[in-house]
Formats: structure tokens, sequence, C-alpha cells
């Protein structure tokens, strides 16, 4: 008959509360992903798709207090499982650093969410105006004058830019940067006699979560030269936390650079013929 011996060593068991905040970590991170897809993709309204959002980083901030129940728990009763809570830990500050980041923004930056270079005339939205008519979007007609004065206080440098270049080069320029960021172009029409006013309208998407904010560019003319003015407006949210104002900066900074590279370009000079030698006739 085989006789049984019993374990020289009996390992503790893994604390519950330990793998509750591991899988709660781990569903948090499916939660946010899922509601990424959903606002890029437009599968849900923006508010269902907002609330699993937000419901994902509840689920992150959950999966921290069980973390710390269960490492109360293991030091009391010498469990295992400082593993699973580690990776937890280590998971929710991953998923919640950048909402932080943003609500510090939230504080910081003023709550406006439609930011040009023109506040008295800025470029209007006009194929664009159908897009925001939706229940919740932001009106398509300029913020006014309170945000005009909160834009000029946060943001000084957005102004409009000066160009040294017939209207229509400045149009091609900032088409192709426009073009360049993949923004998705609604309307574009070229400076054409008489009024000579070119326009853009494009839409941007911001980075993470893909929330649309549309832009519109004018191109006019200052005699010989031109000016291009840029308006950046969050489709939805009253506060765009300095996407919009970024977005106008860059573009302004590109559109400089762009046109200073083209005109520091030496004019390359054609290659002249050979000049052709008569032959001389010689008197015998």
């Amino acid at each position: 008959m085989a006789r049984r011996f019993s374990a020289p060593y009996q390992s503790e068991p893994v604390s519950g509360l330990a793998t509750w905040s591991r899988n709660l970590a781990v569903f948090s991170v499916i939660a946010v992903v899922v509601s990424i897809l959903i606002v890029r993709f437009g599968f849900l309204e923006m508010k269902p798709a907002l609330a699993t959002f937000f419901g994902a980083l509840a689920l992150a901030g959950l999966s921290i207090l069980v973390g710390l129940a269960a490492f109360a728990a293991i030091w009391q009763n010498g469990s295992r499982g400082m593993s699973r809570i580690l990776l937890a830990l280590l998971i929710d500050a991953v998923i919640l650093a950048y909402p932080a980041y943003l609500a510090l923004q939230y504080r910081r930056l003023p709550p406006i969410h439609d930011i040009t270079t023109d506040p008295i005339d800025p470029p209007r939205f006009e194929a664009l105006a159908r897009l925001r008519s939706g229940e919740g979007a932001n009106s398509a007609v300029y913020a006014g004058l309170y945000s005009a004065e909160q834009q000029r206080l946060a943001y000084p440098e957005i102004e409009t830019v000066e160009l040294e270049v017939p209207p229509q080069r400045a149009y091609d320029v900032t088409l192709a940067l426009v073009t360049k960021r993949k923004w998705l172009v609604i309307d574009e029409r070229p400076p054409q006699l008489p009024r000579r006013i070119g326009r853009i309208e494009a839409v941007a998407r911001t980075p993470i979560m893909g929330f649309r904010e549309d832009v519109s560019i004018r191109i006019t003319p200052d005699g010989e030269d031109s000016r291009v003015d840029i308006r950046s407006s969050s489709r939805y949210f009253e506060g765009d936390l300095g996407s919009n104002a970024a977005r106008v900066s860059k573009l302004i900074e590109d559109i400089n650079t762009a046109v200073d590279n083209a005109n520091s370009k030496p004019a390359t000079k054609k290659p002249q013929a050979p000049a052709k030698v008569q032959a001389k006739t010689v008197k015998k």
C-alpha cells in the first residue's frame, strides 16, 4: 500500500483582492480602447461614447483602491499577489496619466473652443455649417468678443499671417499643408477674379480620441502680397484644452516656413548655348 507524504511546504494562497485589482485594470484598458474606437468610427453618439470612456477611467480608479486594500491584506496575512498588484497599478497609471494631464490643462486654460487669427471678421463656416447643426454641436457662428478676449490673453501669438507672395501662391502653399496633415477637405475655392479670395474648409481630428474640429482658412489679397486668416473650432465641448490654438499656431509656423524656404531658393539659370564660332576666310 502506497504511503502518502504531506507536503513539506504549504504555499500561501493568492490574495483575491490582488486578482480583482488586476482584472479591473485589464478590463479598464479594454473599455478605453473600445470607447476610442466608438468615437473615431462613429459607432455611437457622442454621449454614450464618452460615458464608456469615463466608465473605463472609473474602473481604473477602482482598481487602484482594490489594489491598496490587497496590499494591506498581504501585509497582514502574508498571502501572495504582490506582482498582480504592481501590474494593476502600472496599467492604471498609464490609463490615468493623460486624463490627469488634461484635467490640469482644463484648470489652467480658458474655457473656449473657437480660435481665430481675425476675431473681428473670422473666416466663416459655410460648407461646414451643416455638419455643426447636430444635437449637442457648437454653433457655426463665432463665439464672440468674450472668446476673443480670452484668446488674446492666453494665446497672444495667434495673428493674421502676412505673406510677400501673391494670393494664388499663398493658397497653393496652404492647401498643400492641409493635404499633408490629412485633414478631410470639405470645400476648396482658389482665389479668382474679381474678388480673388481663396477659401479652404476642412475637418481635423484630435490625436487620441479623434474628436472632430473644424478649420476654415481665408486667403485675401493685400496689394501684390496676401493675408491668410485661420479659424479652428471644436465641434463639441465648450473648452478645447488648447487643441485649436496649438493647431492654428503650428499651421501659421508651417506656412511661414514654407514660403520663406521657397523665396530663399536661388533662381536656376538656364544653361546658355555655346557661341557659334564664325570661320574666317583666309585670302591667298
